[in-house]
């Protein structure tokens, strides 16, 4: 059973856990990279988790870490679903729409009326997950990536 936990400041240690395993094993589905997080130490981590408004959650499954997400507030009455990973020996068991629903929910009651993200082109994977989901391709132009030339993805899913 998957257990999902929202985590504090205190929980800055669990944080890097799965968030150092997200950037280890998915490199290519994220803009950060795993060098720049290794770098700094329990501030930038309690840091991250004392962002203002925003709502951070892990999934456990059988005691162990299986995936994270992270929801933002965004412009508007927009809410953004950021940094979604599941660990590879948890995928196909749910993990990553739950973490969605979690992150679906703590949106509506913020009062937002859409949850945005942007996913690498080519992650086929998430974007199928995203797209069971309920999330549509936007048309919107994403940030540009570190090549130069290709830009994420945009995607929304209509809360109301």
């Amino acid at each position: 059973m998957v257990h999902l936990r929202v985590l504090t400041t205190g929980d800055w240690p669990l944080w890097r856990e799965v968030r150092l395993a997200a950037l280890g094993e998915a490199p290519r589905a994220f803009k950060s990279r795993l060098a720049e997080w290794h770098s700094g130490g329990e501030e930038r981590w309690r840091a991250r988790l004392a962002m203002p408004s925003a709502y951070n959650i892990v999934a456990l499954l059988d005691g162990r870490t299986a995936g994270m997400a992270t929801g933002l507030p965004g412009d508007s009455d927009t809410c953004e679903l950021r940094s979604v990973w599941v660990s590879p020996r948890d995928r196909g068991r749910g993990v990553g729409d739950q973490l969605i629903a979690a992150v679906q929910a703590w949106a509506r009651e913020s009062g937002a009326t859409a949850l945005k993200l942007a996913v690498f082109p080519g992650n086929e994977a998430a974007i199928a997950l995203y797209r069971r989901n309920g999330f549509v391709v936007t048309g919107e132009l994403g940030c540009l990536l570190a090549d130069g030339a290709t830009r994420e993805l945009v995607m929304v899913k209509r809360l109301r």
